[in-house]
């Protein structure tokens, strides 16, 4: 594989109060292997598909850090898009640093509070497998403010925003010169908690949505969000044994 195109989202990890169990359950749920890294990485995880890398896990850095999944998004200049967040009002959570020689990276909030991370890539390029049962297959800003994340998302990374509506509501397109790349929707009505702070949730392309929500249940997941047919797909929102949202879609062809 080439290097990530920059401004696509390239990774997703997984900060969990119990590493052992999440491995117990992703591997269970997406037919996942895991290849778990020495003391030098604080016993990282990389999950595996078929061999490929499709995502990572590892265990809570702070105290009263909650369990959640992370987007990165591809750079080749993790310093140049820390310039670029500060100018557009959001704030740096982790300069650019290095991660040994498989590359650097970089943590964020956007100016709404929603956190993100860059991935500038190393000998570790991100995920190499996409759009796959048990790979990923979409990433999804939630916000409250759509106007205010365009303006921040689009000088940060380059993207252009085509608008759409789900569930009668409105709904950006992120795209890179023409092509979708990650999407933008508000959160507004019954279905958002208003304790619920903007974040990215990350979509696991399953071959089928119910069997796979019914399954998560049985190994100790949660239903947040039951399945729905929607535009295009049918998805679930899940939660882990400890806590971390994720979402399942099966894509319609």
């Amino acid at each position: 594989m080439t290097v990530p195109s920059p401004g696509v989202p390239t990774w997703v990890d997984l900060a969990t109060a119990d590493l052992d169990d999440a491995i117990r359950f992703y591997t269970a749920l997406f037919g996942w292997t895991a290849e778990i890294s020495g003391d030098d990485f604080g016993g990282y995880t990389t999950f595996q598909l078929n061999g490929l890398p499709v995502a990572g896990a590892g265990p809570l850095l702070g105290e009263g850090q909650p369990t959640a999944w992370s987007t990165y998004i591809a750079t080749t200049d993790a310093d140049a898009v820390a310039a670029r967040v500060d100018a557009a009002q959001g704030k740096v959570l982790v300069p650019a640093f290095d991660v040994a020689d498989q590359g650097r990276m970089a943590a964020f909030l956007d100016p709404a509070g929603a956190p993100f991370s860059v991935w500038e890539a190393g000998t570790m390029r991100g995920a190499e497998v996409y759009d796959v049962p048990g790979a990923l297959t979409w990433n999804e800003l939630n916000t409250r403010d759509l106007s205010g994340a365009m303006a921040f998302y689009g000088p940060v990374f380059g993207w252009t925003f085509r608008q759409a509506f789900v569930g009668g509501l409105p709904y950006a397109i992120c795209e890179r010169d023409g092509v979708p790349v990650a999407g933008i929707q508000l959160m507004v009505g019954s279905g958002w908690p208003d304790d619920l702070p903007p974040h990215w949730q990350i979509y696991f392309a399953v071959g089928n949505c119910d069997a796979a929500a019914e399954h998560a249940t049985r190994i100790g997941g949660r239903i947040v969000h039951p399945p729905t047919t929607i535009p295009g797909g049918r998805y679930a929102v899940l939660t882990d044994p400890q806590g971390g949202s994720f979402s399942i879609l099966h894509k319609h062809r």
